[in-house]
């Protein structure tokens, strides 16, 4: 099977898509374009006749890179139950990985574990135990060195600055990003992945390091 077209460059963000998390997230998704990656998530994809399940497959195919994060682990107000998501999501990965054939691109994915804290996910998904569990604090700034230090040991990219570099210029790319969507007529609290990936893409054309 051919490699996926970007497949170096394309990185699958795994997380709560929640308001709780949604800064996390525009985070994860700034420190990937500005690494030099392409960000890719379930969101990126508005097919209702395409299954979410076939979708996360694909979408998963096509990234060398895995960034999943688990703290959404408590119960849902609302349903009084748990979300299974991202463990599912971080399963497929880590299958895709796993049981692909010798020389398949799958073979060399490399994946990223996150969670609030360092050692929570051993109470609620502890056949994990053995694997390296990254923990950001809910900091957005330890976030993006997280994602940061992954994306450049993995790649040994000399072109990825460092961690505070690129958080610096997050700072700088969201205390922008009102006005960009003023001049775009969108709505900053309401931007879809694609329109918020179109943002970041355009800053840093403009804003390269």
């Amino acid at each position: 099977m051919a490699q996926p077209a970007n497949y170096l460059n394309n990185v699958f963000i795994n997380c709560p898509f929640d308001p709780a998390y949604h800064s996390m997230f525009e985070a994860i998704v700034f420190a990937i374009h500005d690494c030099g990656f392409i960000a890719r998530c379930a969101r990126e994809e508005d097919d209702g006749g395409d299954l979410r399940f076939s979708k996360l497959v694909r979408i998963i195919d096509d990234c060398k890179y895995g960034i999943h994060d688990l703290s959404k682990a408590d119960l849902d107000a609302g349903s009084g139950l748990a979300r299974f998501n991202m463990p599912l999501e971080l399963g497929l990965f880590m299958g895709a990985q796993r049981y692909s054939a010798k020389g398949h691109h799958n073979k060399d994915k490399k994946l990223l574990v996150l969670d609030c804290e360092q050692y929570r996910y051993q109470i609620f998904i502890s056949d994990l135990a053995g694997t390296d569990i990254a923990s950001h604090n809910n900091s957005i700034e330890v976030l993006v060195n997280k994602v940061r230090d992954f994306l450049f040991n993995n790649s040994r990219r000399k072109s990825i600055p460092s961690g505070a570099f690129v958080y610096h210029r997050f700072q700088i790319f969201i205390a922008a990003l009102p006005d960009y969507c003023l001049n775009a007529h969108w709505e900053r609290e309401s931007l879809s992945f694609i329109a918020y990936a179109i943002c970041v893409s355009e800053w840093l054309e403009l804003n390269p390091i």
